[in-house]
């Protein structure tokens, strides 16, 4: 049995250790905002927090999330990061930001978690914290107006 504690609920769970979170988060917990995009960490789609640090949740085995907060899109606006994430998630609204949508969850958590250890980052700051969540449909210059615009709601 592994136990996980997912946007604030504890959840038992009979799976192998060693399944990606980002499995157990989808198929047993039943929180499908979290998105399978290369299944090798570097498309970012798969982001949620764990312990209050972005991370790709395929590449996360569940014994290494065990007794540590996880954070998935769904339970953003009410955890931790509350207030941030909700600035984040009303910018992505604001400035139509999304195009097919499937790299947003990911694309909000790397730029909620951003914005929590750095209140006003600069250009350079927020594209070397976004570098690795890919967008196909390219809206990279709308992502990063939106955090601009999440910290100053914030600011």
């Amino acid at each position: 049995m592994i136990e996980l504690r997912v946007n604030g609920e504890t959840h038992q769970l009979d799976i192998d250790p060693q399944m990606p979170l980002l499995w157990a988060l989808r198929e047993h917990v039943g929180l499908t905002g979290t998105k399978y995009g290369c299944g090798i960490g570097q498309c970012g789609a798969c982001t949620v927090h764990l312990g209050g640090a972005a991370v790709r949740s395929c590449s996360v085995p569940v014994s290494a999330a065990a007794d540590q907060d996880i954070t998935t899109i769904e339970g953003l606006a009410d955890g931790p990061r509350g207030a941030v994430g909700s600035a984040v998630q009303q910018a992505w609204q604001d400035l139509d930001v999304v195009q097919c949508g499937f790299c947003q969850s990911g694309q909000i958590m790397q730029a909620t978690a951003l914005l929590a250890t750095d209140p006003a980052p600069d250009d350079a700051a927020i594209d070397t914290n976004m570098t690795g969540n890919i967008c196909r449909c390219a809206t990279y210059a709308r992502i990063r107006r939106a955090i601009h615009k999440a910290a100053q709601a914030l600011g």
